[in-house]
């Protein structure tokens, strides 16, 4: 996120739509949040603006189970009860919700499929920016498939193994396909290309507390 020289950070998140639930129950919210909104607030007062503020609005008991990125888009889970949040987010922490993303990225991917397996730690000089560290750096493994090739960019899907901060952006700039529009990992031509970050998340799929399987879909916006 942009700073100015006043260390007030600039912040515009979009209003419209100002909550967009894909699916409601006793137990869970559905939502898909667009790209430019915090999932919860940060602690400037500049920041206070969220996902999660609005929702609590007209849900004050909802709490946030997964989180995004500011700049991506997709499927996020908030819980209406401490046994939904409990038994929802102990799958998150135990790796079996199944999570999918769409993204765009610079280059021609030769290959049709693959998978990354390089662990990831927070720059410690370019904070919040992560880095591929093969010392000291968390275990991320993420698998992708090439969707359609576009010329000098190509639309992937992946799905990511493990949940690291920045993991799918700096896991495709590690080989050399930066993520369309991101403004911490491209530069130039990459960044220049897509007014956003070109990443959405745009399926889910958990056991319910119910314990029914169930998948949710967000339609990838671009």
């Amino acid at each position: 996120m942009n700073v100015p020289a006043d260390n007030c950070p600039i912040y515009n998140p979009p209003l419209e739509p100002y909550v967009s639930v894909i699916h409601r129950d006793e137990d869970l919210l559905v939502l898909d949040k667009p790209s430019g909104l915090l999932s919860v607030p940060a602690r400037h007062p500049a920041l206070k603006d969220s996902l999660a503020s609005r929702v609590q609005e007209d849900y004050p008991n909802a709490q946030m189970i997964n989180r995004l990125d500011k700049d991506t888009s997709g499927l996020v889970l908030m819980s209406l009860n401490r046994m939904a949040h409990a038994r929802i987010a102990a799958q998150f922490e135990a790796r079996t919700v199944q999570k999918l993303y769409t993204a765009v990225v610079w280059g021609n991917i030769a290959e049709d499929q693959g998978s990354i397996d390089l662990p990831l730690s927070i720059d410690p000089e370019n904070k919040p920016r992560h880095r591929v560290d093969m010392v000291g750096g968390k275990a991320a493994q993420t698998n992708w498939h090439v969707v359609e090739r576009l010329g000098e960019r190509t639309r992937v899907k992946l799905l990511p193994l493990t949940g690291r901060t920045h993991q799918l952006r700096v896991h495709m700039k590690a080989i050399g396909h930066v993520i369309l529009g991101d403004e911490f990992y491209a530069d130039g031509e990459a960044l220049n290309a897509a007014s956003r970050l070109l990443l959405h998340a745009e399926t889910l799929t958990f056991c319910h507390p119910d314990g029914n399987d169930v998948t949710f879909t967000a339609p990838c916006p671009f």
